[in-house]
């Protein structure tokens, strides 16, 4: 599950569904403000938060152990369990998913199973700073001082970048997968573990599709 801190007084959880290939299919959450008596499933809101200027500039993302303290500073009493804040959540809104995208050569080298390409879509603005941080967390950054880094699972590589996509308005992590032949597909751990860091960084996670 996401958590944040919205406008300084309100709690926000969220979680994302996915299907096989690791796609978004879904997103529901529930949320908590200052002065209300319980959690409220947040319905479309949560979509239409990332296309607020107003709304992603004031809103946080924080860890569970964060949400916590805040909602107890705020008088909201003891975080429920992600068992209980799922239960909060309501309808889910779903994810209208087409086939893979089939940008430029999709070869697979030899010695790999399949070659697999993701984009990870977040909003809001980061700092140089947070940039400058995840280069760090990364071990990495491209020619333009955009983070990058490359990593193996078992007999897997994965390569990933983040950059500014939709024409400067949104940023896309974009990752490159070579799985091997016999191994445990661990495509949406390596998934969930880079969209992680980038939104430890600022930003917030929209959806992720697959392009190959």
């Amino acid at each position: 599950m996401d958590y944040y801190l919205l406008a300084g007084d309100a709690i926000l959880v969220e979680e994302f569904a996915y299907g096989e290939d690791h796609v978004t299919v879904g997103l529901a959450g529930a949320m908590w403000s200052a002065g209300d008596a319980r959690w409220r499933g947040t319905g479309p809101f949560g979509r239409f938060l990332r296309t607020d200027q107003d709304l992603l500039s004031v809103i946080t993302p924080v860890r569970r152990d964060r949400a916590a303290r805040l909602l107890r500073d705020l008088d909201g009493g003891t975080l429920p369990s992600e068992l209980e804040l799922r239960s909060r959540f309501g309808d889910w809104v779903r994810f209208t998913n087409a086939a893979p995208l089939r940008l430029g050569s999709d070869e697979t080298p030899q010695g790999y199973a399949e070659k697999r390409i993701y984009r990870v879509l977040f909003a809001k603005e980061p700092r140089a700073a947070q940039l400058d941080r995840l280069s760090a967390t990364w071990r990495g950054s491209t020619p333009g001082g955009m983070p990058s880094g490359k990593g193996r699972a078992g007999n897997h590589l994965f390569t990933w970048n983040l950059r500014r996509v939709g024409r400067g308005i949104a940023w896309g992590l974009d990752v490159t997968m070579l799985l091997g032949l016999e191994s445990p597909d661990v495509a949406g751990a390596v998934l969930r573990k880079l969209t992680a860091d980038v939104r430890d960084r600022g930003l917030i996670p929209v959806t992720t599709e697959r392009f190959a």
